[in-house]
């Protein structure tokens, strides 16, 4: 069934960039530890920093919530309404909200936990696949950040591939969708890209 009502929709793109926009990584850090992820490590409030700011319990906590935000937007939309178009913009709205909060000056995240979470309820296949490959990447490297760009770099083509099927609107939608999560999630990793290049980036776990 389309959606109907715009004003509707303005709400349930708007109320998903709020819930996007949560600091977690930020508040439980605060709260856990006493510390302000901006203030250490590379400054992001993403799981990876919160880890290194709090520790384990800190990073798990802010990687489970921050995709939970993602999920629980996206999810919500398609309980709402089958209207593929109204989840893409959710989607988007939700994964945007982390990377630029409003709560904080618009400096958030990298998006990667998110990214993961407004797949999981829409495009399982494409989350799962790109996860796969982000775990192989670090396993092999660890390298968080580079895991990381491969998987937004290969998130359009997973999309496409495991959409060929069915190709439909709703295919096209989901590959537009993964093509935008992906670039931004490139975007907010050139400072780690540049690390790489010259051998100055972090491990973690190493």
């Amino acid at each position: 069934m389309p959606f109907q009502a715009p004003e509707i929709a303005i709400f349930a793109i708007l109320a998903a960039y709020l819930l996007g926009a949560v600091p977690f990584g930020l508040l439980f850090s605060r709260w856990l530890s006493g510390k302000d992820p901006r203030e250490h490590g590379s400054g992001n409030i993403g799981a990876t920093n919160a880890l290194r700011t709090g520790g384990k319990k800190v990073g798990v906590l802010t990687l489970l919530a921050d995709i939970s935000k993602g999920a629980v937007a996206v999810g919500l939309a398609m309980a709402w309404q089958d209207d593929q178009l109204l989840v893409a913009a959710v989607a988007v709205a939700a994964f945007l909200g982390h990377i630029f909060p409003v709560y904080l000056k618009f400096k958030g995240g990298k998006g990667v936990a998110t990214m993961f979470g407004v797949l999981l309820p829409w495009l399982p296949w494409v989350a799962v696949s790109a996860f796969i490959f982000w775990l192989l990447v670090f396993k092999s490297t660890r390298y968080v950040s580079l895991a990381s760009v491969v998987a937004g770099v290969l998130l359009p083509v997973l999309a496409w591939g495991l959409g060929l099927l069915e190709v439909s609107s709703s295919h096209t939608v989901a590959v537009a969708v993964s093509t935008v999560l992906g670039f931004f999630m490139v975007m907010r990793h050139m400072e780690n890209i540049r690390r790489l290049i010259s051998g100055e980036e972090p491990k973690t776990g190493a």
